[in-house]
């Protein structure tokens, strides 16, 4: 983004609309995606990827270049030929312009000793950075012969998609060419076309008696992890006071009961590329429209004595990190994102604004804030932008973190069931290895009179 929003008359206006036909039609430029792509093109098909903007790989090369790895034997299949591609250029001396490629495994060991199996398996390397993931997402699909459109998007409306029965035949795009195929993956985020085409879907929490879950929808107590206050933080305008009101981010709806589904979904952020090498570190800017109120809880916490840096730096090569949320108040911009799946292209952009405009003021808040700590600031200042990464969005990841937006609902729905190993599964069609991990979807007053998050879960499966 930005991208190019053409009205939908315009689109429909244009005739004779250019068709493309492929056999398989892969929507969305994810690592999913191009996988998808990717292994079908390889097998001989005909394939069109359809990528809304100008890059492939989604968040593997928007800045998460931490994978979370369980039992590392569980790693396979294409997944594990991506992570081989990655050792592969890692090998090369000319991949390491910022530090040695030992220089890196010392400080990586050192800093999470716990996490060495990261770095354990003999040709595999799962740390990257950024532009080197999309570069190797690009070449694959070029070496396998995949067709790729960018910058093409679906015109979001019922008479757009032509069906045979239940099956997709046709998609048209906003800006008027008609893609025919055989058979059509979604591998976007945000599931336009499974929506567009009349999947069943839902959005937001299921209830806990919905599935027979006891980690789903209202349960704060689950909330135990250190990404919520630790400390007491009022949450009104004037503390103490109800009647001056709630401050930014703080919901003032009724307080559900446990168990109850809602409209919630779990946070989104950036999920930035720092580096603290100076010759390629870009500090953070101050934004123009900057508001103190926006960050009066974090600070509030601080003042209350949690004085953690509340971000997760985690080590990428090159001197370089992954950062993620941690903590009370962070990267996640809780309760911003609720409308994010059903929005239009336009107002979805103006939510991804509304995100890149709350992150940007918090990493000048935690560099430069005098109510920020002092030890804080000193920490964090070391950190900026890596201005070899994402050259043409202000070095600022290209997409936002989209954890979670429509999830469709077919005759088989993964519950906590599976996951516990409670029922087994009667046809697998991949393997995972770690945590339920779900973040924060809201702020709340509690019992107390108190802020807190709620929404968390962090339990593991054994």
């Amino acid at each position: 983004f930005p991208l190019r929003t053409p009205s939908t008359s315009l689109a429909s206006e244009l005739a004779p609309p250019e068709t493309i036909k492929a056999e398989i039609v892969v929507y969305g430029g994810t690592s999913a995606g191009v996988i998808a792509a990717v292994h079908a093109a390889e097998a001989g098909r005909d394939v069109l990827l359809i990528e809304p903007t100008d890059h492939l790989g989604g968040m593997t090369s928007n800045g998460l270049g931490w994978t979370d790895l369980g039992r590392d034997g569980t790693l396979g299949g294409r997944a594990l030929e991506f992570y081989r591609r990655v050792h592969d250029h890692y090998q090369q001396p000319s991949a390491w312009n910022q530090q040695s490629a030992v220089q890196f495994e010392q400080h990586f060991r050192s800093i999470r000793p716990y996490a060495s199996k990261l770095l354990a398996k003999q040709g595999v390397m799962s740390l990257f950075e950024p532009h080197v993931t999309e570069q190797i997402f690009v070449d694959w699909a070029k070496d396998a012969g995949v067709q790729i459109l960018y910058r093409e998007r679906l015109l979001r409306e019922p008479n757009a998609i032509t069906k045979q029965a239940a099956a997709i035949r046709s998609i048209l795009l906003e800006s008027g060419k008609r893609i025919e195929g055989r058979v059509f993956i979604d591998a976007s985020y945000e599931g336009d076309l499974m929506a567009t085409a009349g999947v069943s879907y839902a959005i937001g929490r299921e209830s806990a008696s919905q599935y027979d879950e006891t980690t789903a929808g209202f349960q704060p107590s689950l909330n135990s992890h250190y990404h919520r206050f630790v400390k007491p933080v009022d949450p009104y305008v004037e503390p103490g006071n109800p009647t001056s009101g709630l401050l930014p981010g703080i919901s003032s709806d009724p307080t559900p009961a446990i168990g109850e589904g809602d409209h919630r979904i779990q946070a989104f952020c950036f999920r930035m590329c720092l580096t603290n090498a100076p010759e390629n570190r870009v500090p953070f800017v101050k934004p123009q429209d900057y508001r103190d109120a926006d960050y009066e809880l974090l600070l509030r916490h601080f003042e209350a004595g949690d004085t953690m840096l509340p971000i997760q730096i985690d080590p990428m090569p090159n001197a370089k990190s992954d950062v993620n949320n941690k903590g009370a108040v962070s990267t996640d911009f809780i309760g911003a994102n609720y409308a994010y799946p059903e929005a239009s292209y336009h107002q979805r952009q103006q939510i991804v604004a509304d995100h890149l405009r709350y992150q940007q003021g918090l990493m000048w808040t935690l560099a430069h804030h005098p109510r920020v700590p002092q030890s804080v600031r000193d920490e964090f200042s070391q950190w900026g932008l890596s201005r070899d990464e994402f050259a043409s969005h202000d070095h600022w990841p290209y997409q936002l973190y989209v954890r979670e937006s429509r999830r469709m609902v077919s005759d088989y729905v993964m519950t906590e069931a599976d996951c516990f190993r409670k029922r087994v599964t009667p046809e697998s069609i991949g393997l995972g290895s770690y945590n339920l991990d779900s973040h924060n979807v809201q702020r709340f007053v509690d019992n107390n009179g108190l802020v807190q998050n709620e929404g968390d879960v962090q339990v593991s499966p054994g």
